[in-house]
């Protein structure tokens, strides 16, 4: 339809959807950035979809089971932001808007959810919100099936771009979602044939009707600026029994000299330009202004779920107080107070009978003992599960057939994986924790990124972690990719030494509720180095002092995973040479920053020559080497220099020097 014959048809309609467009264009215009041509384009679906469908109470963003919605095409923030002023949340008054882009606001470039209550997940890299919207379904599906329809019974929606398309991951969210006929997921495609370089087909001839089609999605093409016809395909997406695609053809930049064009992605902040969009709308109020009528509507979409809320909070409180009372713990990302007398117990068990276990064996093994009380844990493998030892005897596979199921089998996804990760942990009442090869971490880290970013929990369980895998070879042998996550702000990366480390890891990482864990697991077998049962968590310091040095001390040898047992075996050629030595076992970087200076100090005193040993590169371990000061003199490192090779594991860590000899050897050249 034509601006006119719209704004004749559907009046009402209009002046609320012209309220998004033109908060849109005044908040651009006054940062003089972002991205207009989204939300002037989509905004007809977005009215829709508030004021008809989606189920939400603006007074109470966390509520449970509140509809979620998604903005894949996150540049076009000011779509959500003008829809949260609108609808009067309290986080979102006029002057949040007119401070768009800037310092300190919670209108950020992109959204970000841990800036406002509203705001589900954090959208700007294109394709992670559709990818996480598989993984709030999924969540969806998982707690309907363990509480019941009264309880849990939501849909996930989003609006996606031409970009948010093109981009891989979005595939191996499609493929999902459609394997698994996530019905309660669907999805309004921004059909406005417009990139930043110009027309879509400019690097894109892809039928996306027919790509979603054969994915085994319900889909529809629509006019995404008929609201009559928008109302509809929502409702029958809601009754297809499979996600749904709705293909909205839109104008980008609707009614500004910029519309159908690459110019108007971006930030329309023409003056002249913007009035004469402004007077095609018919709106006549001044920058930032909103009639009273027009936002008096919005505030009623806004209020609209409140009395479907209340009923809903009825239906819990009449579970029992015990459900009531689990719900809410899952919900808030708690742990059970269970979880640590497990753990304890299994370590005492380790510590009796010493194991000789690769770690991602011995993950295995604390995850035999700790899933059965942890019903929020959801485990899962990118096609390598006998690999991987994420999956234990009491899960069942998530299916068609078993909502109930907690392990999923993602194919080979591992970006899909880490992003849907990210979507139930941003769900809530899921904890997430999902294994691949540590090499592949390449694959998965856009996601991994944003978990740490948006301050959320899920567990990465990275196996295979050093060239003590073998025969793969170089292709498969991570060398540079611990440095890489420990580069990365607001990551625990754990790398235990053996099947105690590990249970302790698993405890730590489960129990936290603002930053991701990763798991660092060998292929190869390791002894038990944690013989003296210990009640402490001693990883959660970080790194501890695992054997002290018998003589006086003179070396300090400091080492993660499957390098502890060198270092342990390097001192004992030390000591035998009368050179007093100190083993640190290191497991979490982290959280031995985190610990205070006179720990740090007392477990890596000045005065001793300090060698690292790890099968990764150097990288980052000069902060320990060389001191907190960098004044620590005399260091050395025993590690990898470069790539791999294809051998067994045993000739690679001959041939590539990380043995007690050649550490026994680096501590004598630097006394």
């Amino acid at each position: 339809m034509e601006i006119d014959a719209l704004r004749k048809a559907h009046p009402d309609h209009w002046a609320k959807a012209s309220a998004i467009r033109a908060l849109t264009l005044d908040a651009v215009a006054a940062a003089n950035s972002g991205h207009s041509g989204m939300p002037m384009g989509m905004a007809d679906v977005a009215t829709v979809l508030f004021e008809k469908h989606l189920k939400f109470d603006a007074s109470a963003p966390h509520w449970a089971d509140r509809d979620r919605f998604i903005l894949s095409a996150g540049h076009g923030s000011m779509l959500v932001y003008s829809l949260l002023h609108l609808v009067g949340d309290v986080q979102f008054p006029i002057e949040e808007l007119k401070n768009f882009r800037q310092w300190g606001a919670r209108t950020a470039g992109h959204p970000e959810n841990f800036l406002a209550d509203a705001i589900e997940t954090t959208t700007g890299p294109l394709g992670q919100g559709i990818a996480n919207s598989v993984g709030f379904a999924m969540a969806e599906e998982i707690l309907r099936a363990q509480y019941g329809k009264k309880v849990v019974d939501h849909h996930t929606y989003v609006i996606a771009g031409d970009g948010c398309l093109m981009e891989g991951v979005s595939q191996e969210a499609i493929t999902l979602a459609g394997r698994h006929q996530l019905s309660k997921l669907i999805v309004m495609w921004d059909n406005n044939n417009i990139t930043i370089d110009g027309k879509v087909e400019l690097s894109d001839a892809t039928d996306q009707v027919m790509r979603f089609k054969s994915a085994g999605w319900h889909v529809q093409e629509i006019d995404g600026h008929d609201p009559e016809a928008i109302d509809a395909a929502l409702t029958a997406a809601k009754k297809a029994g499979k996600p749904s695609m709705i293909a909205c053809k839109t104008h980008i930049a609707l009614g500004h000299a910029a519309q159908d064009t690459s110019k108007g992605h971006g930030a329309l902040t023409d003056a002249d330009q913007l009035a004469a969009a402004k007077h095609a709308y018919g709106w006549t109020g001044g920058a930032f202004e909103v009639p009273a009528e027009v936002k008096s509507a919005w505030e009623a979409i806004g209020r609209r779920g409140a009395s479907e809320r209340a009923e809903w909070e009825e239906r819990f409180a009449a579970l029992s107080e015990r459900k009531q009372a689990e719900f809410t713990r899952r919900m808030d990302g708690d742990v059970p107070a269970k979880l640590a007398s497990v753990v304890r117990a299994l370590k005492k068990q380790l510590s009796e009978v010493q194991p000789k276990v690769a770690t991602r064996k011995a993950s295995e093994m604390a995850l035999e003992v700790i899933n059965p009380h942890l019903p929020e844990t959801v485990g899962g493998s990118a096609d390598l599960t006998g690999s991987n030892n994420t999956k234990t005897g009491d899960l069942g596979i998530f299916d068609l057939d078993n909502r109930k199921g907690r392990f999923i089998h993602w194919g080979i996804r591992e970006h899909g994986m880490a992003s849907a990760m990210n979507g139930m942990a941003l769900h809530g009442g899921i904890k997430p924790y999902s294994g691949t090869f540590m090499c592949f971490t390449d694959y998965a880290r856009p996601a991994m990124r944003l978990s740490a970013l948006m301050k959320i929990a899920p567990v990465y369980v990275m196996t295979h972690d050093s060239i003590g895998l073998g025969e793969d070879g170089p292709t498969h042998q991570p060398v540079e990719h611990l440095a890489m996550l420990r580069a990365t702000p607001n990551m625990l990366v754990f790398r235990p030494a053996d099947a105690v480390e590990t249970a302790e890891a698993w405890e730590l990482a489960l129990s936290q509720k603002e930053t991701p864990s990763v798991l660092s697991l060998t292929r190869q077998n390791l002894p038990t180095v944690r013989t003296d049962h210990k009640t402490r968590n001693l990883s959660a310091q970080g790194a501890y002092v695992l054997a002290d040095a018998v003589r006086k001390r003179q070396v300090i040898l400091m080492a993660t995973g499957s390098e502890v047992e060198i270092a342990l075996a390097a001192k004992a050629q030390l000591e035998e040479a009368g050179i007093g030595t100190r083993v640190v076992s290191m497991p979490c970087w982290e959280l031995f920053e985190a610990q205070d200076e006179s720990y740090r100090k007392k477990v890596l005193p000045a005065g001793a020559v300090r060698v690292a040993i790890e099968a990764g590169v150097r990288m980052g371990w000069d902060k320990w080497l060389l001191g907190e000061r960098g004044r620590e003199a005399k260091a050395g490192f025993v590690g990898m220099q470069g790539f791999g090779a294809s051998a067994p594991a045993d000739t690679l860590y001959e041939k590539f020097g990380i043995t007690a000899d050649a550490v026994v050897e680096k501590a004598k050249s630097l006394l």
